[in-house]
């Protein structure tokens, strides 16, 4: 969730914080997987996952950056999911299931039809959700079909403290066509209630599907992460500081919520002020969070929630940070993101209670856009790495703070993020001024700004460089990823495999130098091209 353009680079202090992890120079690569090259309609993690794992080690990089893994909804968008725990049943790889007899090549065979060059997630919906509950249903008929995901009841037990909330949620969700909960009857309106419905018996087969599916798709992932592991090849993930208001999170849990006690709508909601993507702000609508009532529980739901994406990943990054120091508050119903005010966070009590609780976590705080002393303050007592972001650092003086010159150690630096352009498509639309700082800052002329993009982050003395796939590709506007205030139509870029494999002949010896020459991989003999 962007907020807006950087202004000038402040001074930070020299605490070393609460967490302190980020002590190498390495590199890695933002792709979501959804973007990956399978053969039935979206990616997923299946043989053409474990073949970019393995081109990552190969090119001397160490960390895949993901974005959100949820389940999402209206929108596509992974920043909106109906859970801040389940997995995205879309990135479940069928063939494993056909392989053990839980579905047939006739089910899945539409799904070989679908667009290789974008996800069409209306008919992901239509022909893939369909087949993985075809699949409970055989698995159920013979429960000793062998899969390789472990016990299924131990995957139960393992998850209960939000497995049975998600997947009653998401019953509820079908047997009312798909409306959101608050439209959903009064004794169904939130898990309090419906835990004592009379809908509950009936729906338990639906809730045992989806608890099913979650088990295929953790399953699968724990299996790519531990070859991705192998390969020495870390995950990083991203969790959203907000949550969707249409989510068994919400649903489940309203008292944590800036919600009216009686109707349960939000009393205000999320976004950020008039910025550089919009002159009326971003009106994003996720109901705000009750920090007082978060903090009286210990913080405990952030906890559980945090330990839920340490199952998932390596490292995390924790989207729009400033939210934490102090969050834009939209009064409910405003129709802009202008009306908003800031209103104080948990700020440093909330990190210091993840310490205390998870005193090895791997956070990065995403703090770009216009960041106060207090924003400043507080990721520098925390110790976390910040963001910097190429694309925001050119066109205006010398002390913007995205420039390499005076990019931080403790930082992430990237060309763009998935709400930028690609590199390629932003060079072209950007004025003339720009461009020239660009091409005199750098020394280039401008042919291959995607690669002058990347090997200058590779340059950079941030000690975690962050490519975009797109800008490793080349591409232009036609790949990027998502275009913020942009409701539909986002999310769906794919590459095909033989973009990867001419990638790695042609370009695989020269990623390898630059790892070399920027200390971003211990030094590895091989052929490399010319700088």
């Amino acid at each position: 969730m962007p907020e807006s353009k950087p202004n000038e680079v402040t001074s930070a202090s020299a605490n070393p914080g609460l967490f302190n992890w980020l002590d190498h120079r390495a590199a890695g690569v933002l792709l979501h997987p959804t973007s990956l090259p399978s053969r039935f309609g979206v990616g997923a993690f299946d043989d053409s996952a474990t073949s970019f794992v393995r081109f990552l080690a190969d090119v001397g990089m160490k960390y895949w950056q993901l974005c959100p893994l949820g389940p999402t909804g209206y929108g596509d968008s992974p920043y909106q999911c109906f859970s801040s725990f389940a997995g995205n049943p879309y990135l479940i790889d069928p063939e494993p299931l056909q392989r053990a007899g839980l579905l047939s090549e006739p089910a899945v065979a539409p799904l070989r039809y679908l667009n290789r060059d974008r996800v069409d997630y209306g008919a992901l919906y239509e022909r893939k959700l369909p087949l993985l509950f075809s699949a409970h249903t055989a698995w159920r008929r013979d429960s000793k079909l062998a899969l390789p995901y472990g016990d299924f009841a131990e995957f139960r037990r393992q998850n209960e403290s939000w497995l049975p909330a998600y997947s009653y949620f998401s019953a509820l969700k079908d047997h009312f066509s798909g409306r959101p909960w608050w439209e959903w009857p009064e004794d169904v309106r939130s898990l309090t209630s419906a835990l004592k419905s009379s809908l509950r018996a009936p729906l338990a087969p639906r809730a045992e599907a989806y608890e099913f599916i979650q088990y295929l798709f953790f399953g699968q992932w724990n299996r790519l992460r531990a070859s991705a592991a192998k390969l020495g090849i870390q995950i990083i993930g991203d969790t959203p500081i907000f949550t969707a208001y249409d989510s068994a999170d919400v649903w489940a849990s309203p008292h944590l919520f800036q919600l009216d006690r009686r109707t349960l709508r939000p009393t205000a909601v999320a976004g950020v002020p008039p910025d550089y993507f919009s002159a009326d702000g971003q009106l994003w609508g996720n109901p705000l969070y009750d920090w007082p009532a978060h903090a009286a529980e210990g913080y405990a739901w952030w906890i559980e929630r945090l330990r839920a994406n340490f199952q998932l990943c390596d490292i995390v990054r924790i989207d729009h940070f400033r939210g934490f120091e102090a969050y834009w508050s939209v009064p409910a119903g405003a129709t802009t993101a202008r009306t908003g005010r800031w209103i104080a966070g948990p700020g440093l009590d909330f990190f210091r209670t993840v310490r205390a609780a998870m005193p090895g976590a791997k956070l990065i705080a995403e703090d770009l856009g216009l960041l106060t002393p207090e924003t400043i303050a507080l990721r520098e007592a925390t110790g976390l790495p910040g963001m910097a972001v190429l694309q925001f650092a050119f066109g205006g003086g010398s002390d913007n703070l995205y420039l390499p010159h005076n990019q931080r150690a403790n930082s992430v630096v990237y060309p763009g993020t998935h709400d930028n352009d690609t590199t390629r498509g932003w060079y072209a639309t950007a004025d003339e001024k720009t461009r020239d700082h660009v091409r005199r800052y750098l020394r280039v002329g401008g042919p291959e700004i995607g690669w002058d993009f990347l090997r200058s982050a590779y340059q950079s003395v941030a000690n975690l460089a962050v490519i975009p796939f797109q800008d490793m590709l080349s591409l232009g506007s036609e790949a990027r990823f998502n275009t913020p205030g942009k409701s539909q139509g986002n999310w769906s870029w794919r590459y095909h495999e033989e973009q990867l494999q001419s990638l790695r002949d042609n370009s695989g010896p020269y990623l390898r130098e630059l790892a070399a020459l920027y200390g971003r991989e211990p030094v590895v003999k091989a052929a490399a091209k010319k700088l």
